[in-house]
């Protein structure tokens, strides 16, 4: 799949959401769907924030200027991004979903253990080691958006959730189709910043190795957080104690049947097809697409006539 959209300047479309009228399942009749997505509310916003800082301390070592203008655009995006999904946080708390104490282990994984000096590391503010820490880290998003670029092409495909609440549905929409639309910032980032073609290679390999289960185990222990909590659904609080391998099995078996998920074969597809040293993500996804659902979103409309 490739794109017949020429470059061009991304831009934060300032869209706002109103939840008060959201339903739980927001997906009618799939409660594992409902909390295995809504669990991104909990995850993104304390990750897209830990990009918007990676990717600023980047900016001064961005020689290209069209790079430098795709990276700006891609903070201005990301940041709108996570305080859509903050503000679905009062929406789970309206359906009794506790999210505190997640949301506080999300932000100590972002601004702790992947911040400037993880575990009071000083030494990793010291030249050349900074450095080092600093491309390290923006090839870790540039793995993830492999994962979000992927979602938001499935996302663009997908029909089902036409019949899902038009709210939650347009939030995660317009979230994804500019995901498709900066998919290659972060994966060129990291090029450039990578001084070797095989060390580029080479350390893209191994930070996918790491981020593919970190991602997946990321998503089913949110997914237990909100479904341990539906006071609604029985099945729910039963399958949120079953384990990671059952959980996954489930992503796969309601993705194939219902479509209103992506199945893990999905994922795991998307991950193999990253290993190839002719992989580029500029094939993942079509920009025209994207920004042909960009132009329709209600809440993407609304905020571009503000």
């Amino acid at each position: 799949m490739t794109s017949s959209t020429e470059h061009h300047a991304l831009k934060a479309r300032r869209a706002q959401f109103d939840f008060s009228q959201t339903p739980l399942h927001w997906i009618p009749g799939d409660p594992f769907a409902t909390h295995m997505i809504n669990g991104i509310h909990l995850l993104l916003p304390a990750g897209e924030l830990w990009f918007c800082r990676v990717y600023n301390q980047a900016l001064p070592l961005v020689s290209d200027a069209r790079l430098r203008q795709d990276v700006e655009g891609f903070i201005r995006q990301e940041a709108w991004h996570a305080r859509a999904h903050i503000g679905a946080h009062d929406y789970l708390r309206r359906h009794q979903l506790e999210t505190n104490e997640f949301l506080a282990r999300a932000n100590h994984l972002f601004g702790e253990l992947l911040g400037d000096a993880p575990f009071g590391l000083k030494l990793l503010q010291r030249e050349p080691l900074k450095r080092h820490w600093l491309v390290l880290r923006v090839g870790l998003i540039a793995a993830i958006e492999h994962f979000t670029g992927m979602l938001g092409q499935w996302a663009m495909d997908n029909k089902t959730w036409d019949r899902a609440d038009p709210v939650m549905a347009d939030l995660f929409r317009w979230h994804l189709a500019e995901e498709v639309e900066h998919r290659s910032v972060a994966y060129d980032l990291f090029e450039h910043l990578c001084r070797t073609q095989i060390g580029f290679y080479v350390s893209r390999q191994a930070l996918m190795a790491v981020v593919f289960p970190m991602f997946m185990l990321a998503l089913t222990e949110s997914y237990r957080e909100l479904a341990s909590q539906d006071r609604s659904d029985r099945a729910s609080r039963a399958l949120s104690r079953r384990s990671l391998l059952r959980l996954l099995l489930e992503v796969e078996r309601v993705g194939r049947r219902t479509e209103n998920l992506p199945p893990l074969s999905f994922l795991v597809a998307g991950a193999l097809r990253w290993i190839s040293p002719r992989f580029h993500p500029v094939t993942e996804g079509d920009t025209q697409q994207a920004l042909d659902y960009l132009a329709r979103s209600p809440a993407a409309r609304a905020a571009m006539q503000q």
